[in-house]
């Protein structure tokens, strides 16, 4: 099941429209999440439907509830989004569990690839949503087999630092199990297993 992003209803992980209040559903082309609006708010991805999904050749499976994987199903040279080609590049590539967290605050965030950090954006607005020192949309995370885990600054009013270093804007930084990322005036240690 699904939430309708409009009526926060439960509907089926297929639907096309919501069987409640009839709005189009519209998914993240990225991270393949049901939202709203042209950008995911997860990640930052364009958001479209299904028929626009399944006019680029690709299709939606959506039985992972708010997580979808895209089956490709083009021919070996044909045009695909590079977010699509990272996503299929190696399916049976597992990606560590990435934990952030800060006992005395209580904060326990589980990475999720491409997932934003912010007071207002991402799936972890709880943890920051009363703190005026966090942007709207802070940081990033990001995996890839390269780097691995990575957190980017996304322009932050109050930096981003890693390891008592500041970052710049818009540029990855590898992050590894024991350093330390701080997120405005907040200090999480990093666990990637």
């Amino acid at each position: 099941m699904i939430i309708c992003p409009t009526c926060k209803e439960e509907i089926d992980d297929d639907s096309r429209y919501c069987d409640q209040c009839g709005q189009k559903l519209v998914y993240c082309s990225s991270c393949g999440r049901v939202g709203k609006g042209r950008r995911c708010t997860y990640c930052g991805g364009l958001m479209v439907t299904v028929e626009e999904l399944e006019s680029n050749r690709h299709t939606v499976n959506t039985s992972m509830g708010a997580y979808s994987q895209f089956e490709h199903t083009t021919n070996p040279g044909s045009f695909e989004s590079d977010s699509l080609r990272s996503m299929m590049a190696d399916p049976h590539h597992a990606i560590p569990r990435l934990a952030l967290y800060n006992g005395n605050l209580d904060i326990h965030i589980v990475g999720q690839n491409g997932a934003m950090i912010g007071r207002r954006q991402g799936p972890y607005t709880q943890f920051f949503q009363d703190n005026m020192y966090v942007s709207g949309l802070h940081a990033q995370l990001v995996y890839t087999k390269e780097s691995g885990w990575c957190i980017i600054d996304k322009h932050s009013s109050n930096g981003t630092m890693l390891n008592d270093h500041h970052l710049q804007p818009d540029v990855p930084m590898s992050i590894k199990s024991g350093d330390i990322v701080t997120i405005a005036n907040i200090s999480l240690q990093v666990s990637i297993e």
